[in-house]
């Protein structure tokens, strides 16, 4: 049986930040991360907090059930995307709300609950939620226009969902003894390294490094905690976690990281990429480190072998619906159409370059906005254009709002219907679709978390729980997501760690994960969902459907 104790630190306030996944808003200027700008550049300078000590517990370590898991069905056959976090999330709608955990004063939780046990002997989490708010900036190159991001910040409210039940939130807390002990295999459990004969067993540590005391990141923090903490729970056998936080200096992560390899056998993090870019280039990395985000320049840097990105990137994104419309429209030439919103220049400029490379000729053409709306006069002339070029394919590097207007114009005749392709910041999420049939046959890829709520693999996840006042932001919502995928990889790859190279696929909540660790330099890739709009939804393709 193996030991888990792990501290929580005290949930922060959520404050500002206008920016998280794909979802942009015209208005707003756009965060970093490989896309549009840095997720956090240079900011004030802010002490670093040494990493938490975790203490292995004397305690029998929780269990959790053998029962197989339920995985998504084969991906989308579509080039593999790494993902980056802010530049891709220019419209962060304010007003989040997830539950808070507690840990209780005895640090007794229930069971891991996975096979529906509700751990009812233990006591129950303490929950408690506060307001938060307020705007921030980390300077010239951090995320514009974040006023008014608020809501409460927390743990996931993990139990009771999908049978993930009885948990109360505290890292490596060991459960109570009682009948519902269900025995660990002994191929699933994680193991640190060679122990004495006899010994126990010490938990693998797993610090997460996240800029909870950054005005411009701390919302974004938040969710990604969230969703690494239900990650954790989920599957928590022979795993302790730490969760480190920092401001968005990259002098003050950079400290903290290398404090945190002395207590920790793998970092997950950092977020921002200037802090990324300060590790990555520090000559420090020696322990497995798993970051969020990609480093400035990330063409030409060259990351050590125990450091991997599995972060999300528009512009990748941008690569793979290149090749998805490649295969459906063969020589066709594009209408590349964005605006001057670095993000959308960005995705334009990606998808371009992809489209060129596969032999075909592309058209860049970049629409004035007014209030967010795309110039009626412009669209008039773009129709008249691409009337003397039958057979032209759109990619539209717009937001969803932009995307209609641009469909409703180039619909009417004589051009008919001509193939639209976006990325996934065509998506706004559930809670704020438009009914109607003006996007129909409009085309892009997203994560599963966004369109199989209903599949069993994701649903095993609890959801972010809304404010009474503010609909579930779809940003936040993918950077949950990203979270709990962050979690499944680091715990993969733990439990590979006697081998030379941890090889392995994992159908993630994010897309299909395919990830190489270990021999050289590191590489991950994702997959996402080809979809397309119908009746105001954008419906997942199956595989018959697919090019």
């Amino acid at each position: 049986m193996l030991p888990i104790k792990v501290k929580l630190p005290l949930v922060c306030l959520v404050a500002g930040l206008a920016s998280a996944c794909n979802s942009p808003m015209p208005t707003m200027s756009s965060m970093g991360c490989g896309t549009s700008g840095p997720l956090c550049a240079s900011g004030p300078a802010v002490t670093s907090a040494p990493a938490p000590k975790a203490v292995p517990s004397p305690k029998p370590a929780p269990v959790y059930s053998t029962a197989p898991r339920r995985e998504m069905g084969p991906p989308a056959e579509v080039q593999a995307f790494p993902v980056d976090l802010a530049g891709v999330l220019p419209g962060a709608q304010p007003g989040l709300k997830v539950e808070v955990v507690t840990p209780p004063a005895s640090e007794t939780a229930g069971g891991s609950g996975a096979d529906g046990n509700s751990g009812a002997s233990e006591p129950p989490a303490a929950q408690a939620a506060q307001p938060g708010g307020g705007s921030g900036q980390a300077g010239a190159d951090d995320i514009a226009g974040k006023a008014n991001v608020s809501g409460v910040s927390g743990v996931s409210g993990v139990s009771g969902v999908s049978g993930v039940s009885g948990v109360s939130g505290v890292l490596g807390a060991s459960p109570a003894s009682g009948s519902n002990a269900i025995p660990v295999r002994e191929d699933t459990a994680i193991k640190p390294g060679p122990v004495q004969q006899g010994a126990a067993v010490p938990p693998y540590r797993i610090g997460l490094l996240l800029p909870l005391r950054s005005d411009a990141l701390r919302q974004a923090s938040e969710a990604l905690r969230a969703g690494f903490l239900a990650g954790w729970e989920r599957d928590k056998q022979g795993v302790q976690v730490s969760v480190i936080e920092t401001g968005d200096a990259a002098p003050d992560v950079l400290a903290s990281y290398v404090d945190a390899l002395a207590q920790q056998d793998m970092i997950v993090g950092p977020l921002a990429r200037s802090a990324v870019s300060a590790v990555a280039n520090s000559r420090k990395v020696a322990k497995p480190t798993i970051a969020l985000n990609y480093p400035d320049n990330r063409e030409t840097v060259a990351l050590p072998p125990q450091m991997m990105v599995i972060g999300l990137s528009i512009e990748d994104e941008a690569r793979q619906i290149a090749d998805w419309a490649g295969r459906e429209q063969p020589g066709a030439t594009a209408y590349v159409l964005g605006g001057s919103v670095a993000w959308q220049r960005r995705s334009a400029g990606a998808f371009a370059a992809q489209w060129q490379r596969i032999g075909n000729a592309s058209k860049v053409v970049e629409l004035t906005t007014v209030n967010g709306y795309l110039n009626d006069g412009e669209l008039v002339a773009l129709r008249g254009r691409m009337q003397t070029e039958p057979g032209a394919v759109v990619f539209a590097a717009l937001d969803p709002d932009q995307t209609r207007q641009l469909r409703i114009a180039l619909a009417a005749p004589p051009l008919g219907d001509i193939p639209i392709y976006g990325t996934s910041s065509l998506n706004p999420g559930r809670a704020r679709q438009v009914p109607g049939t003006e996007m129909d046959g409009v085309r892009l890829l997203d994560m599963p978390w966004q369109l199989q709520r209903d599949h069993p693999a994701v649903m095993v996840y609890p959801q972010l729980v809304p404010s009474s006042e503010r609909k579930p932001d779809a940003d936040m919502e993918r950077l949950y997501a990203l979270g709990i995928d962050a979690y499944r990889v680091a715990r993969e790859i733990a439990r590979q760690q006697d081998q030379p190279l941890a090889r392995f696929r994992l159908d993630g909540v994010t897309g299909q994960l395919n990830v190489s660790f270990g021999d050289g330099a590191a590489r991950f890739e994702r997959r996402e969902l080809q979809a397309v709009y119908k009746n105001g939804v954008p419906v997942p393709l199956t595989l018959s459907q697919q090019p």
